[in-house]
Formats: structure tokens, C-alpha cells, sequence
């Protein structure tokens, strides 16, 4: 039995896909276990670009198993394309990916009142991708959502969504001036989606165990980050699921008895999207030049990051939710040529000097971070193979990193593609 968790440490976009992709090799399954097609894993193999939402990551390796948990919501439309489009480019899905009967699915109504509801927010708006997945959560929470069983019970379908397009409808033209939706509609077009979606369909959680009872090497995928996590976040800037440790074990049906490891996604600076705190965040020229180095725009959405410093206050508080006992460092390869490179170790506020992370947004907005600077490298380094390889101020920025958070490397990588990595550790 052996498990390995792989978990974004920062706001998401640490580069999971690819630290996924590397470690499929050793895995015999890959499961999704939270939040939804918001999600952009990024793999690139041999310079060509494959940006995954819902399937997970390990589908690019012939022989493995991919499953999407009952912790993911489905927009099972975008499910179809993203599967036909991968099709199209040659990857082959016999018998390799299965969808969780229990997972909860995107309705036309959850995203309707994503994006109206975002927009009468104004400046406090949370910066949601509008793909419905904060309503369809709520739904969930409040036990009126439509799950992937549904789909194939006539009755329960068609009850379910004529009941809830009856609410949704007045709510939808008494409040946001809409006109109603068609429930008839609704049901017809998910009736056709159920067909094509039901040679994936499976009891995931009674899967995901029997695997693991065969010794199976499985890899629990994460999708956005520690700091998005609706509990422990940046509240209310944040996602609406659990994307820290405790959800890979609501959204798998797995027990935390199987897990073997944990590893956090990094990135050797720091980046978020849509609003909220952001302590190390730069502006200006500083901030732009950062993000055109690290082709920092949104897998999903094309959006511009925010970009700034690697932040160790929020990254010890990562490591403390999830136990983290491996760190993949990526994109460290954007930082080279600058003169300086900065890390924070506390923040300032009021007076006194906090080395944890506060719940508090206005403490975390307003406080000014504590910085210690290294030198930086002139260096290109991706082309490097080995950790005694980089350049020496290269190395002591990341020992400082590994020596504050107290953790061990997996991996360090040094570029966007497959071979430009620098393994340093076995997860499994």
C-alpha cells in the first residue's frame, strides 16, 4: 500500500501538472479528489502544451488509471469536450478513466448565478472563473444537488431539476431580470450527456480501496492551493472546497490510514489570481516583469497573475495543515538574471511582527513583509541536471527555503517541460 498526496502550497498555479505528469510514471493510478473544471493542470511533453481540467493529470501515460473523485464538480459538458479533445490528439481513455457516481454536477443555473452573482458584488467581488462551482458546492451543502447517479434514474432526474429550475427561476427573473430556464430542456440535454458519460461512470470510493488493497501505487491530484482552501484560507477569498490534505479524503471515499506521503507544489516565488490578501504581491514594472518571465497568465482563464515574492510565512502554515514532507520547487528558472531575490519571514503590523498566518484579511492586507534578500544568478540553468549543477547563489536561495520550512526537495524544476527537472527525491 502505498499513497502520495500531491497538493498545491500557495493560491494554485505551483505547477501541479507538471509535478503530477513526472511521478505517473511511478503511480499506477492518479484521482481528483476536489473542486472542478476552474482547475488548468498544464503538461508539456516534448514542447507540446496539454492543459487538463478534469481529467486527471496521469491520463498522458499509457497503462494508468485515472479517477475523478465524488469531491469534484462535474460541468459534465466540458467533461465531453475535454475528452474528445484529448482524443483527438491521441490519447487513449479504454478502460483508464472512471467518474465518481457520487461526484456533483454543474448545472446551467450554477453558472448562471456564478457569473450574476459575482457581478453585483462590485469592488467585493471574490474573482470567481464564473464556471459555477461555488453555487453548485452550496447546492451540495444544502442537499439539493444533482449527483452523476442521478443521471440514470429517469425519475429522480426529471424530478430534481424541474424542482430546482423552480426556485431557480424566481430567483433568476425577480432579483437579476433573467428570463426563466427550461427545465425540459435541462433534462433533455443531460439525458444526452449521460449517454455519452456512462462507459466512465463507476463507484469510485469501493475502486480507489480495492487498489489500494492490491498494493497499487496511487498519486491523490490536487487542484488549486492550500491558501483557496474554504476553511483555512485567505475566507472569503478563497475556493470552494478543501483543497489541503483532509479533502483528499472526503473527496476519494480513501482513509487517511492509506496515505504515505505528502508533497507541496511550490513555486520559488509567488503568484494568485483574482482578489485578496497578498502580502508579498509587486507592483508596477517590478511586478509585470516577473509575470512576462513566468508566462504568468491563468491556464482556464488566460487571466493575468498577481505576482510577487516567495512568501515562507504562508508556506510553513501549508505545511503545518497537511503535513507536508516533501517540497517540488518549481519555476525556479524564472528568477534568474535578477539582481536581487527577496523571501518574506514575517509580516509587520501594528507594531508587532507576526511569523504566523493570521485569519485575519485586514491584517493580512494591511501588514508590511518582513524581507531577508539574496543575491541572485545570471545563470540560465535549464539545462541543469543535477542539484551540485546550479549556480551557487541558486543553491543558497533554495537551502534557505528547504532549511526555514524544514522539509526535503522531491524535485526541482527548472523549466516547462518533462526533462527539465532536477529529481532529487523518490515520493513512493
Amino acid at each position: 500500500m502505498s499513497t502520495t498526496l500531491i497538493l498545491g502550497a500557495q493560491w494554485g498555479d505551483e505547477g501541479k501538472g507538471k509535478v503530477v505528469d513526472l511521478y505517473t510514471e511511478q503511480a499506477d493510478v492518479v484521482v481528483r479528489f476536489s473542486g472542478g473544471h476552474n482547475a488548468g493542470h498544464t503538461v508539456v511533453i516534448k514542447g507540446e502544451k496539454y492543459i487538463l481540467h478534469l481529467v486527471p493529470s496521469g491520463i498522458m501515460h499509457k497503462g494508468k488509471q485515472n479517477i475523478i473523485g465524488n469531491g469534484v464538480v462535474v460541468d459534465p459538458e466540458a467533461l465531453i469536450q475535454e475528452i474528445d479533445d484529448l482524443k483527438k490528439r491521441g490519447i487513449n481513455f479504454d478502460n483508464r478513466l472512471f467518474l465518481s457516481k457520487r461526484a456533483h454536477l454543474i448545472m446551467p443555473y450554477h453558472k448562471l448565478f456564478d457569473k450574476h452573482s459575482e457581478a453585483k458584488k462590485g469592488i467585493q467581488k471574490i474573482g470567481t472563473t464564473g464556471r459555477g462551482i461555488g453555487p453548485t458546492y452550496a447546492d451540495k451543502m444544502n442537499r439539493v444537488g444533482i449527483r452523476v447517479c442521478d443521471l440514470y434514474d429517469d425519475e429522480v432526474l426529471r424530478e430534481k431539476i424541474f424542482q430546482n429550475v423552480s426556485e431557480v427561476n424566481e430567483i433568476a427573473t425577480k432579483i437579476y431580470g433573467l428570463e426563466s430556464l427550461d427545465a425540459q430542456k435541462i433534462y433533455d440535454d443531460f439525458k444526452g450527456y449521460a449517454k455519452i458519460l456512462e462507459p466512465y461512470v463507476s463507484e469510485t470510493s469501493y475502486l480507489i480501496n480495492e487498489l489500494s488493497a492490491e498494493n497499487k501505487k496511487i498519486m491523490l491530484e490536487g487542484a488549486q492551493g492550500t491558501l483557496l482552501d474554504v476553511d483555512h484560507g485567505t475566507y472569503p477569498f478563497v475556493t470552494s472546497s478543501n483543497p489541503t490534505a483532509g479533502g483528499a479524503f472526503t473527496g476519494t471515499g480513501l482513509s487517511p490510514l492509506h496515505l504515505t506521503n505528502v508533497v507541496g507544489v511550490m513555486k520559488a516565488y509567488t503568484t494568485r489570481v483574482g482578489s485578496g490578501p497578498f502580502p508579498t504581491e509587486l507592483h508596477g514594472e517590478e511586478g509585470e516583469s516577473l509575470r512576462e518571465a513566468g508566462g504568468e497568465y491563468g491556464a482556464t482563464t488566460g487571466r493575468p497573475r498577481r505576482c510577487g515574492w516567495l512568501d515562507l510565512v504562508a508556506m510553513r502554515y501549508s505545511k503545518l495543515l497537511s503535513g507536508i514532507r516533501y517540497i517540488a520547487l518549481t519555476k525556479l528558472d524564472v528568477l534568474s538574471g535578477m539582481d536581487e531575490i527577496r523571501v518574506c519571514t514575517g509580516y509587520e503590523y501594528e507594531g508587532k511582527v507576526y511569523e504566523t498566518f493570521p485569519p485575519e484579511i485586514k491584517i493580512l492586507e494591511q501588514c508590511k513583509p518582513v524581507y531577508k534578500t539574496f543575491k541572485g544568478w545570471k545563470e540560465d540553468i535549464t539545462k541543469v541536471k543535477t542539484y551540485n549543477d546550479l549556480p551557487e547563489n541558486a543553491k543558497a536561495y533554495v537551502e534557505y527555503i528547504k532549511d526555514y520550512l524544514d522539509i526535503r526537495y522531491a524535485l526541482i524544476s527548472v523549466g516547462t517541460d518533462r526533462e527539465e527537472t532536477i529529481l532529487i527525491n523518490e515520493i513512493f
